[in-house]
């Protein structure tokens, strides 16, 4: 079938076929290396020639179904995985960089890109340009004066800002330059950065892919030459996902659209319900008319996603105060799980950074980032009432 929807992509893709012994779910292949009958097979299968299986650092029967299930996803020519998101684009961004090379980025990324970019690179003779993060005109200047990667995320981390891909992206293929845009937060569900004309997208699995916080992976999606890339510093490097982590994260995926759709829902009501409420000071999410990326989301997203932030009304004390009182929500790191999860950035997405260095990328110490997960609504927000009546 062509045209498939993407709830069937979840459930089918990659497992058209049964397996053996016609099992309709994906073995888990534990074996770390692979025999033949004979000399020739094993050779034709070690320099591409035949479809196969050597070491598990390179391929993985298990692993194999998890890249080409997210690649489905993505509508994208080839996958390649990881042991973790950050292995994902740490990997990714060393495959391309060299040193005196130039990346245009964004100051609203994940903590722990933001290290790659302020430390890491640096480091390596590779010159780094941070932009503000909705200063698409800033961002398009630096640009044009050359670079080899443009690195995006859009919803950020965690002030849901917007980027207008298709800007951004015409932008720096003007200039020879690839595009690599992270879409954890919005998912395959919501958004497509492949069909918006990036070159690269990548997730990090351990969030909706996965959707449960017991499974860590990343993911890389792209054309083949570009993966190919990729897959041979990462399979030198040896930043590989293992056959049990892709199982679960098969597993995971096979409910994605179903987790996806109601997570946007319940952002979306609890962040209306939010910037009303007297002890709120802002509320950050895309979905709401005053976000002031609303209109552009609206054009290049299908959902909003299902995280949201929010500045309470008062200083750190307050932060404590209300995440304290709460009863429905995991004071804990990371996103996208079937629970809804809830923290500050100094202590969650941006722990990595200084007090100075989280003021510098815009993120004040009075926000909340909280991850939604399938709870009934009506429940969440009673629990957030009755949490910031405590403050």
């Amino acid at each position: 079938m062509k045209n498939r929807k993407q709830g069937t992509n979840a459930v089918w893709g990659g497992q058209s076929k049964l397996f053996y012994q016609g099992a309709t779910q994906v073995p888990i292949v534990n074996s770390v290396t692979f025999g033949y009958d004979n000399v020739d097979d094993w050779f034709d299968v070690a320099i591409g020639k035949k479809e196969g299986y050597i070491y598990s650092r390179n391929t993985n029967p298990t692993v194999a179904v998890f890249e080409e299930k997210v690649r489905v996803l993505e509508n994208a020519e080839a996958a390649t995985s990881f042991s973790t998101g950050m292995a994902a684009i740490s990997n990714t961004l060393s495959t391309f960089l060299s040193k005196e090379d130039r990346v245009v980025s964004i100051k609203d990324t994940y903590g722990g890109t933001s290290i790659i970019f302020l430390e890491f690179l640096p480091k390596n003779g590779i010159e780094v340009s941070l932009c503000e993060t909705t200063n698409h005109e800033e961002i398009e200047a630096e640009v044009q004066k050359g670079c080899k990667i443009l690195y995006l995320e859009t919803p950020t981390n965690p002030t849901l800002k917007i980027l207008d891909l298709k800007r951004l992206i015409k932008s720096a293929h003007e200039v020879g330059a690839l595009v690599i845009v992270d879409n954890t937060f919005a998912t395959p569900i919501n958004q497509h950065p492949l069909e918006l004309g990036a070159d690269l997208v990548l997730h990090s699995a351990t969030k909706y892919l996965g959707g449960h916080s017991d499974a860590m992976g990343g993911v890389v999606c792209g054309n083949k030459d570009l993966i190919q890339q990729i897959f041979h510093y990462r399979e030198i490097n040896g930043a590989s996902l293992h056959a049990n982590t892709a199982y679960m994260l098969l597993r995971g995926i096979q409910t994605l659209e179903l987790r996806v759709l109601r997570q946007n829902e319940n952002a979306f009501k609890l962040a209306e319900h939010l910037e009303k409420h007297k002890k709120v000071e802002q509320v950050f999410y895309p979905g709401l008319a005053s976000h002031p990326g609303h209109k552009i989301a609206s054009g290049q997203m299908t959902g909003f996603g299902g995280v949201l932030a929010f500045s309470v009304k008062g200083d750190f004390d307050k932060v404590k105060a209300f995440l304290n009182s709460l009863e429905l929500a995991h004071l804990a790191a990371s996103l996208g799980s079937v629970s809804t999860l809830i923290g500050p950035p100094k202590v969650t997405s941006h722990v990595e950074t200084t007090v100075e260095e989280r003021k510098q990328l815009g993120i004040p110490e009075n926000l909340i980032r909280c991850a939604m997960g399938i709870e009934n609504i009506e429940d969440i927000i009673a629990d957030f009432d009755q949490a910031l009546l405590k403050i």
